[in-house]
C-alpha cells in the first residue's frame, strides 16, 4: 500500500525532462510517419537535424528493444515501427478500459462494505492501481494512483501473482525481492507461495497488516475473455473494523464485484479461473 515508487501524473515539468529520451521519442514518432516501408538512417537524421552517428545509436537502443524493427541492409537499410509499440498499446487501452469498466462497480463496492476500493494491473512484476473510490469517513490511506507496490506484501499484489504459473511468480519474486515492511511480512519464498495456495483455495488473498501496521486488504482477480487475469481489485480498511466484519464475507464481497467486472469484460468467474491454477500452483 506504501508501495515502491510514484509514477508522475498531469502536467509534466520542464526542468525534470531528459533531452536524450525526447530525441529517442522524437524519433519514434519520425519512424511512425514513414509509414510500413520505413525511412533511412540518412534521411531520418537529416529530418531531425541530428549526425548519422547519434541517430544510429538511438535506432540500435530503440531496435534491441523491439520499438523499432529494421528491413534492407546496407545503404537500403530502412527502419519501421517495432511490436513492443503495439504490445504497449494494446496493454494501455486494456488498462483504460479496466478503469472505465471498474470504477462504477468499485463505487457500489465501497459502499456495500465502506472500506477504500482499488482497482490494479501487473506492471513488470508490480501492482499499479489505475482506479481508487475513497470510503467515507475521515480515515485515509496513502493509496496514490500510479504507484507501484511490492507484490508480496499487497492483496492486488498477491492475488496477481496467484494466477500465474508458480515458475514465473518465482521468477518476479526473484526480481522484486521480499522486503519486511511490518513486522508481519511474508519474507520467505516458500511461505508466500503457501499464502499464494491459500488464495487459490479461498478466492481473495489477503494483505493482513503486511505493508503496514493496523491496515489490511483484501483482493480478487479480475480476468478477461482469454481467461487470463486482466487485473485485481481490493478493498481496504482498518484491520479491527475489516475482522469485525468478517474478513470472509468482505472476501466474498469482493469477489462479487470482480465477477461482475470479468463478465462485463467477457471474462469467467473467479471460481472457474481459479479451478485450473489450484492444480497447478503448489506451495514450495
Amino acid at each position: 500500500m506504501r508501495g515502491e515508487a510514484v509514477a508522475g501524473a498531469g502536467a509534466t515539468e520542464d526542468r525534470y525532462r531528459v533531452q536524450s529520451v525526447g530525441r529517442a521519442l522524437d524519433l519514434l514518432d519520425l519512424v511512425a510517419r514513414t509509414g510500413k516501408d520505413g525511412g533511412r538512417l540518412s534521411d531520418l537524421a537529416r529530418a531531425l537535424a541530428l549526425s548519422k552517428a547519434a541517430t544510429y545509436a538511438m535506432l540500435q537502443t530503440l531496435l534491441a528493444r523491439g520499438f523499432v524493427a529494421d528491413i534492407g541492409e546496407g545503404t537500403s537499410r530502412r527502419y519501421r515501427l517495432g511490436m513492443s509499440l503495439a504490445r504497449l498499446g494494446d496493454q494501455a487501452i486494456g488498462n483504460i478500459a479496466l478503469a472505465d469498466i471498474a470504477l462504477p462497480i468499485l463505487r457500489e463496492l465501497t459502499a456495500e462494505t465502506e472500506f477504500t476500493s482499488r482497482v490494479a494491473v501487473m506492471d513488470d512484476g508490480f501492482a499499479v492501481v489505475i482506479g481508487r473510490v475513497d470510503a467515507p469517513g475521515a480515515v485515509r490511506f496513502d493509496l496514490r494512483l500510479g504507484r507501484r507496490e511490492l507484490p508480496h506484501c499487497s492483496a492486488v499484489g498477491k492475488v496477481l501473482l496467484a494466477s500465474l504459473p508458480s515458475e514465473q511468480a518465482r521468477r518476479i519474486l526473484h526480481r522484486t525481492g521480499l522486503p519486511e515492511r511490518s513486522p508481519h511480512t511474508l519474507t520467505t519464498e516458500s511461505a508466500l507461495m503457501h499464502d499464494l495456495a491459500d488464495t487459490l483455495r479461498r478466492g481473495y488473498a489477503i494483505d493482513d497488516e503486511e505493508d503496514a501496521e493496523g491496515v489490511m486488504c483484501v483482493g480478487a482477480c479480475v480476468f478477461d475473455r482469454s481467461g487470463a487475469a486482466a487485473g485485481a481489485i481490493s478493498v481496504t480498511g482498518l484491520t479491527q473494523r475489516i475482522r469485525d466484519r468478517g474478513t470472509d464475507i468482505v472476501g466474498h464481497a469482493v469477489i462479487r464485484h470482480a465477477d461482475r467486472i470479468s463478465v462485463a469484460m467477457g471474462g469467467p468467474p473467479v471460481a472457474e479461473a481459479w479451478r485450473e491454477r489450484r492444480a497447478e500452483l503448489q506451495p514450495a
